[in-house]
């Protein structure tokens, strides 16, 4: 028998179970994975509370690296023993194995380790589409990313400052704003204490910035409109606060004709050629050390429900592992 975590409803970590599961035969289109380690992320939250709906039971994690262990028919682009990764919907990475959609999976190389890619594949291929896609940052931009200190800031401070960018990041104390200060971000402000929309126009003497990644929601929403320049462009790329359930148009035209986008890494991965273009890239950041991948919690994957206490709580930096 097989380990994984099942809710059989929404609600708090403690409706996480630690039970036994039969892994089958991957059918067509399908493979075996074994994972080595599992990715923490605030998606997981949200499919566990219901703010995000799927069909109950179930079971949650997005995230994961392993190795292959089988195949079904017509799968081509890994084989048995072929070391993986994934960032991808069905949930259900938290689990020793598992069978799921192949489509998703992406052969690492020998460069990056099970521990790395499990702790950066959806953080980091996030950060890729929101820096190279959703707005691409370019040299001399000023950026405002909130959340600075959480696993997708890190490596959005750490990218954006080798593209040339001048990077304000929020964060909620001093050690995170120690931390972020050595993963490049230029302007850590702690919010606890100081009025981040205040602090974004003295920095760009009072020009704001031309993008704000905000994965906070309902909190910062209207905050994240004011540090913007006329033109700028609002990225809501999470509600760890809640999410925006009201847009009024007049809050756009009268900042200046601003843009907003609400994106999820799962769009952007929907073709295999985009996912395939956005890993590699991913994976050579990290390889020539321009983003380093800071692992700064490991929970055994029976301890989840800490692991959720610990990251709603917003206890951790960097990324998280669960250790199945």
């Amino acid at each position: 028998m097989t380990k994984a975590i099942r809710i059989e409803q929404n609600g708090g970590p403690e409706v996480m179970k630690y039970v036994d599961v039969e892994v089958g035969e991957p059918g067509p289109g399908e493979a075996r994975v074994r994972h080595h380690a599992v990715g923490l992320n605030y998606i997981d939250v949200y499919f566990r509370t219901g703010l995000y709906p799927q069909p109950l039971p179930a079971g949650l994690g997005m995230e994961a690296a392993g190795v292959v262990e089988a195949v079904g028919e017509g799968v081509t682009h890994v084989k048995p023993g072929d070391r993986v990764a994934y960032a991808s919907r069905p949930c259900g990475a938290y689990s020793q194995a598992r069978v799921m959609p192949a489509a998703p999976l992406v052969r690492l190389p020998d460069a990056i380790s099970d521990d790395q890619a499990a702790a950066m594949m959806l953080q980091g291929m996030t950060a890729q589409y929101l820096l190279r896609r959703t707005y691409p940052v370019k040299a001399g931009d000023t950026i405002l990313i909130h959340a600075a200190a959480g696993g997708v800031g890190l490596i959005v401070c750490q990218w954006a400052k080798a593209l040339g960018a001048t990077v304000i990041g929020t964060v909620g104390s001093d050690e995170k704003a120690a931390l972020v200060r050595q993963h490049g971000c230029d302007h850590p402000i702690v919010y606890t204490r100081e009025n981040f929309v205040e602090r974004v126009k003295e920095i760009t003497g009072g020009e704001g910035v031309p993008v704000v990644y905000d994965s906070i929601g309902k909190d910062t929403f209207i905050g994240s409109l004011d540090c913007l320049r006329p033109l700028g462009m609002m990225v809501n790329f999470g509600s760890a606060s809640g999410p925006v359930t009201q847009i009024n148009t007049a809050d756009l035209v009268s900042r200046g004709s601003l843009f907003f986008t609400r994106p999820t890494l799962f769009n952007y991965t929907a073709r295999r050629a985009d996912l395939e273009v956005m890993a590699n890239e991913l994976f050579d950041v990290v390889a020539k050390g321009t983003v380093k991948i800071e692992v700064n919690q490991r929970y055994a994957l029976a301890d989840v429900a800490q692991a959720h206490r610990d990251l709603e709580a917003r206890k951790t930096t960097g990324s998280t592992l669960l250790m199945p």
